[in-house]
């Protein structure tokens, strides 16, 4: 299940912010004085107490151009504020987040498992927007589903697939409140050298993926496993995310 690298709540895409953060990070105060146009009057700039200071709402533009305007007698060049900036971050992540999860669920295909799409999206479909914003303890269970399903032998087991391009994943990056419900899920990481893998077990033990760890997929005593397939899946990752 996908979540916000910042504070670890429920996004769209893997290695992404959630919208409160994204706006947080991209929206930074400017004062009124400094700018040489006026700003737009919306009804939040009305309630602020302090009204010089200004939102990326107040801003008159959605251009593609940057603007100078002085500030402490010194000329700052402003990256006007694109009007599609968010949906492509979202896109581009989605799309990330996809190729990743495509590679593992092929990979386990071809090692003979059964694999089963298990995301909130895909198990109950249309929920996730009724659960923007919910945080009650069935919602955040729900936010936080694996994505995968793996079967074979009689033995299933949750998979919890993560990208990341410095090849680096801990507990953190997972149960930043100490409440992650899934104990038994397996996080298979995809960077853009290695697939590794590491139990959420042993991220509570502190253990974690590193990008000179060791802990790789073929290694893993759950899987009867061809390392020489893995390797395969290995340069499909490394093609797809070389530049990333």
């Amino acid at each position: 299940m996908a979540q916000c690298i910042n504070c670890g709540d429920y996004t769209k895409f893997n290695g992404g912010l959630c919208y409160k953060c994204y706006k947080k990070e991209n929206n930074s105060n400017v004062v009124e004085e400094d700018l040489p146009f006026p700003v737009k009057k919306t009804s939040n700039y009305k309630k602020r107490k302090n009204k010089n200071v200004i939102a990326a709402e107040d801003l008159p533009f959605q251009g593609d151009d940057s603007i100078s305007y002085k500030r402490n007698n010194t000329i700052v060049e402003k990256q006007k504020v694109k009007k599609n900036d968010t949906a492509n971050t979202w896109v581009y992540n989605l799309i990330k987040g996809r190729i990743a999860e495509t590679i593992i669920e092929e990979l386990f295909l071809s090692l003979g498992f059964q694999v089963f799409k298990y995301g909130m999206e895909n198990t109950i479909p249309g929920i996730m927007e009724l659960l923007k914003g919910v945080k009650d303890d069935v919602a955040m269970e729900i936010k936080r589903m694996p994505d995968l399903v793996v079967y074979k032998d009689g033995r299933a087991h949750f998979i919890e697939v993560k990208f990341r391009a410095n090849g680096c994943f801990k507990l953190i990056d997972i149960d930043r409140k100490g409440d992650y419900p899934y104990q038994n899920a397996l996080i298979v990481l995809v960077s853009k050298k290695h697939i590794k893998c590491i139990s959420f077990q042993e991220l509570q033990e502190g253990k974690e993926i590193t990008e000179s760890s060791r802990n790789y997929l073929g290694n893993r005593i759950e899987f009867d496993t061809d390392k020489d397939k893995i390797i395969e899946y290995c340069k499909y990752a490394v093609k797809f995310f070389e530049n990333v």
